[in-house]
């Protein structure tokens, strides 16, 4: 939905209505995840995608019929082993559900205040019922501190809003039901929240070739970049443009000062044991998503030793991925980037770096 939500937001801010289909489930390999969103206007336009093109003349249509209120806001499923589905056109062996209602002034107030906070990278959630006895389509936008909207009761509110903030604190996306006064363990109502967190984080040590690729897919990932090394003369922005931030410290009372959550990725490129052995120090007791650290097996080897002397735990080892990457047989800075990328990837999904063709079973991982 962020992709969509400039053009969503104008078209309402215009006085017109416009139709949004958010994927809110999928099942195998479907081809987008929860969270997806395509906005229809009533001028028939259409912005985004939620299947990579398989069902989208499908769920335009609906979305015409929900704008002009021939239809009801409803969830539809599409998968391939339905024959309706089929034709039109998802083939990829998965199933999607989305849900489609209709977006204007009065039905979506809290719109202009939920793309503020997205736009300036504040932390809130979406919450919307899909299905169920309450109202198809009610909003309700939950921050840390405060809501906005309502499902439909105080009781549903409450129970949803504290469910979103545990989603939103870890970057979560998802169906929740409730029973219609909040009851967790009833599921006769369906509610998608959907959590817009600010991105996570990649920290960049040692200003070097390497680090200018690792920075260029790390924004691709959609990370916010920080490259820092202790040497002025190469930690320039004008070498690393592509960075959020450049900083000129010595890395390991840089990592020591800044945040460092759940979703943070750390890659050491130093290889310099003044550099990297004392960051690492600090590296391996955060709760960091992934710690990379580059160099060859014998710099591996030293590095190890240096950092058991130094007091560091073998399970606190264990969190170390050193060499850096995956067996891609990467030799330039972007290839190298490319082999750094995949593993972080894999790490967050349990990927296992093998070649899928060589595997059977679900081709998109649970975390």
């Amino acid at each position: 939905m962020r992709e969509v939500m400039k053009d969503l937001v104008a078209a309402v801010r215009s006085g017109h209505r416009a139709g949004l289909v958010t994927v809110v489930g999928t099942f195998k390999s479907a081809p987008r995840p929860a969270g997806t969103a395509m906005v229809v206007t009533d001028a028939g336009e259409a912005i985004g995608s939620v299947s990579g093109g398989c069902i989208e003349g499908a769920v335009y249509e609906l979305a015409r019929e929900v704008i002009d209120g021939s239809e009801p806001p409803s969830v539809q499923r599409y998968g391939v082993s339905d024959d309706d589905a089929f034709a039109v056109g998802l083939t990829c062996g998965g199933i999607i559900d989305v849900f489609i209602e209709p977006v204007d002034a009065a039905t979506f107030p809290q719109l202009g205040e939920l793309a503020r906070s997205i736009a300036e990278s504040e932390p809130v959630a979406l919450a919307t019922v899909v299905s169920g006895p309450g109202t198809p389509g009610a909003h309700l936008v939950v921050w840390p501190d405060r809501v906005a909207g309502s499902l439909g009761g105080a009781r549903l509110d409450d129970a949803v809003a504290d469910d979103a903030r545990g989603m939103l604190d870890q970057g979560g996306t998802g169906v929740r039901r409730y029973g219609a006064e909040g009851e967790r363990r009833m599921d006769e109502l369906e509610v998608f929240v959907q959590s817009f967190a600010p991105p996570p984080r990649m920290l960049v040590f040692g200003a070097i070739d390497f680090a200018a690729a690792v920075v260029r897919i790390g924004k691709f990932l959609g990370y916010h970049v920080t490259v820092c090394d202790a040497r002025p003369v190469f930690a320039t922005e004008r070498r690393f443009p592509d960075a959020d931030e450049v900083v000129v410290r010595w890395p390991h009372d840089y990592l020591a000062e800044t945040t460092v959550d759940a979703r943070t990725v750390i890659c050491v490129l130093t290889h310099d044991p003044k550099f990297d052995v004392p960051l690492l120090e600090v590296a391996l007791r955060t709760p960091a998503a992934y710690i990379g650290a580059m160099g060859s097996r014998r710099t591996h080897e030293d590095r190890v030793a240096r950092l058991l002397e130094a007091g560091i735990t073998l399970d606190e080892l264990a969190r170390m991925a050193s060499p850096v990457g995956l067996d891609i047989g990467a030799r330039t800075p972007e290839e190298t980037a490319v082999s750094i990328a995949a593993e972080i990837v894999a790490a967050r999904w349990s990927g296992t770096g093998r070649r899928l063709s060589e595997l059977s079973g679900p081709i998109h991982h649970d975390r």
